[in-house]
């Protein structure tokens, strides 16, 4: 729906002077960031002001001693890739969408195959501060990874899709760029494939399946990578690549994010039959993208609708919005369970 008013603030205040003036108006306010998520979760049920954080787009600090760097959200994860490769570090997060901002990847709480080794987007924060519906500006976390002190608000705010809170700031714990990598791609059959692999010595940093076609593609990365990789191929076979297979952490507009324990691979695969999607392993469990969600419920299988609210009400979530924004200023009927 289009906007009525765009508003581009430069730094935390002016985004908390924003947002103020919208509270005290009853206007509906939308966060966007590179708009390359813009239509996950449910359509607001109005937007009066859309919140462009472009202009949030700085490296405020780099403590490369530490491992730790806190950025503005509307930096794209491209260009913060770019300034932490030069100290031969990085934020360990694939990129699947070009022109995706740390905001929209913390709104959204969007992970890639690498999530098997590293964690997801809440597990690398450590530091946040956020914009609340009336103008308050919060922070919670610190700068150091030993420091716990208010780590759950900066996870309730990742995947809540702005509309909790609005993500101005992120501090993340970093970590060494690897000094090798190698894909090991096979064509076995996956049923037989994945358990290998997820408990092999090699640590492998992500596995990905492509379905139907059935390729299985393993990323080993670091120390003597390609020493793991030969590793994995005499259990497995298949070819080994220097460079990154084409497409490799990208997604073709996910529609249903769904998860299940290894265990249920078979059953998972024989309800997407012939639908083409991407599979990958993450926390232990196989995380995947695919249309037609219907299907794939049941059988200790959980389905999230991206690009649509969730079809039962949750009380938890309403409570949630409802203590953090009563006025539903923030992207209202985005959250899921539609508040």
């Amino acid at each position: 729906m289009p906007a009525t008013w765009v508003a581009l603030p430069e730094s935390t205040e002016e985004l908390a002077a924003v947002l103020r003036a919208c509270a005290e108006r009853g206007l509906a306010a939308v966060p966007v960031g590179g708009g390359t998520k813009l239509d996950w979760g449910g359509p607001p049920e109005r937007c009066d002001v859309l919140l462009d954080l472009c202009c949030l787009d700085r490296v405020l600090e780099h403590a490369a001693g530490d491992l730790v760097v806190r950025v503005q959200a509307g930096l794209t994860l491209d260009r913060l890739a770019a300034a932490l490769a030069a100290a031969g570090q990085e934020l360990a997060l694939d990129l699947p969408l070009p022109g995706a901002t740390v905001g929209g990847t913390l709104a959204t709480g969007l992970a890639g195959p690498r999530a098997l080794r590293y964690g997801t987007p809440r597990d690398l924060l450590i530091g946040i501060t956020v914009v609340l519906a009336d103008g308050t500006i919060a922070r919670s976390g610190g700068k150091v990874v030993k420091n716990v002190a208010g780590y759950d608000l900066g996870k309730l705010f990742t995947g809540s899709y702005g509309t909790l809170g609005v993500i101005a700031e992120a501090t993340f714990r970093l970590h060494p760029r690897p000094q090798d990598r190698r894909w090991l791609v096979t064509r076995r059959d996956p049923r037989e494939v994945f358990p290998v692999l997820a408990a092999h010595q090699a640590e492998p940093s992500a596995i990905t399946l492509d379905w139907p076609e059935g390729t299985v593609t393993v990323l080993v990365e670091g120390a003597a990578a390609e020493a793991r990789a030969q590793a994995l191929r005499l259990e497995v076979g298949g070819d080994l690549l220097a460079g990154e297979p084409a497409g490799w952490a990208g997604l073709d507009e996910p529609v249903t994010e769904v998860r299940t324990l290894p265990t249920g691979l078979p059953a998972l695969l024989d309800a997407l039959g012939e639908a083409r999607t991407r599979l990958w392993l993450a926390d232990h469990l196989v995380a995947y993208t695919a249309a037609g969600p219907d299907r794939l419920h049941g059988d200790g299988r959980r389905v999230r609708v991206l690009g649509q609210p969730q079809a039962a009400p949750n009380p938890l979530l309403q409570r949630v919005k409802e203590r953090f924004d009563p006025g539903r200023v923030l992207a209202p009927g985005r959250l899921l369970g539609g508040f």
